[in-house]
């Protein structure tokens, strides 16, 4: 580690401390190369910080530069191994390198997968992010990998009794994975048990997007829109819906505009994927300097970013 002196010594504490206070809401606006760089800050002050490694394992995540994510959130765990939400955090990026990997490597990072998840559920009663995550993984994996149906739908009916909302969207997941009819339902039910949150909207329109009825995706999308004043996200996710359905891309833009410009941003919806989408919309309507002018914004808030480092690269050909 450097010596600082005077002057120095000063300016260094200064930084340290804006990077303590401002590096959770740099992730929170997708800020990335900032983010990094308050992070990397706070650990050079003390490297056992616990928080800015879970928040770095974070980061890394957004940027989709899983074995990074992983080796922060590894961090993490290991300084603070009672965190629910740490062990949470690299279940996720875990599950994420999964699809990086071979076939004998994706079976051994599997049973991390599942470790981390169950084990962010035994330290906190109270994550039900957490409970979700498990129902997820026991509900897409194979049973010989851990998956397991049973304990997904027990997981559901523990989260409905506090998040109803969110309890019918894991019971939706499960009977949606056993081709049952009674999925759409579920995501009804969510919607309705939420008061019209829009992300619940986006729910039900993936999963019309999922089953091929794409005018009934584009009627939940429209639902969606008309709720997201209260859940801009959902704007976010509607737009890349949209995108990935080959569907109504003027909307689409129109969503990604709206939620750039909106003071809703959030983790999940970090800006420069924002970004990154709204260039892929308007290269597929032709408006190839301004796509680019996109993928230039996203690389500005996240130069690492690899999906966007591509787009551009191809677009200036």
């Amino acid at each position: 580690m450097k010596l600082y002196g005077g002057v120095g010594l000063f300016l260094f504490l200064s930084l340290a401390a804006c990077a303590q206070s401002g590096a959770a809401e740099l992730l929170q606006t997708g800020k990335a190369d900032e983010a990094l760089a308050a992070l990397r800050a706070r650990l050079e002050t003390n490297p056992a910080d616990a928080e800015a490694a879970n928040l770095m394992c974070r980061v890394y995540f957004q940027l989709e530069r899983w074995d990074d994510s992983v080796h922060a959130g590894e961090t993490a765990v290991h300084l603070k191994p009672d965190s629910s939400e740490y062990h949470q955090w690299l279940g996720r990026a875990y599950g994420r390198r999964v699809e990086a990997s071979g076939p004998i490597g994706a079976l051994f990072m599997v049973r991390k997968v599942k470790g981390e998840f169950e084990r962010a559920v035994a330290l906190s009663a109270d994550n039900l992010s957490a409970r979700a995550d498990l129902a997820e993984f026991y509900t897409e994996a194979p049973s010989i990998m851990g998956g397991d149906k049973n304990k997904a739908r027990q997981l559901a009916d523990y989260v409905t009794q506090r998040d109803p909302a969110q309890g019918h969207y894991m019971r939706a997941r499960i009977e949606e994975k056993q081709s049952k009819p009674r999925a759409e339902e579920e995501f009804k039910s969510a919607v309705s048990a939420s008061g019209n949150l829009a992300e619940y909207w986006v729910d039900l329109a993936a999963f019309y997007r999922r089953t091929g009825r794409l005018d009934e995706m584009q009627a939940a999308m429209d639902q969606a829109w008309s709720f997201s004043s209260n859940d801009p996200l959902a704007l976010f996710y509607g737009g890349k819906l949209l995108l990935s359905s080959g569907r109504n891309f003027s909307g689409a833009t129109l969503m990604l505009h709206d939620y750039l410009s909106g003071a809703g941003l959030a983790e999940d919806g970090p800006a420069f994927q924002a970004h990154y989408f709204l260039g892929l919309l308007l290269e597929k309507q032709g408006d190839r300097p301004s796509a680019a002018a996109e993928f230039r914004s996203a690389l500005a808030l996240g130069s690492q970013y690899k999906p966007a480092q591509d787009a551009l690269a191809r677009i200036s050909r």
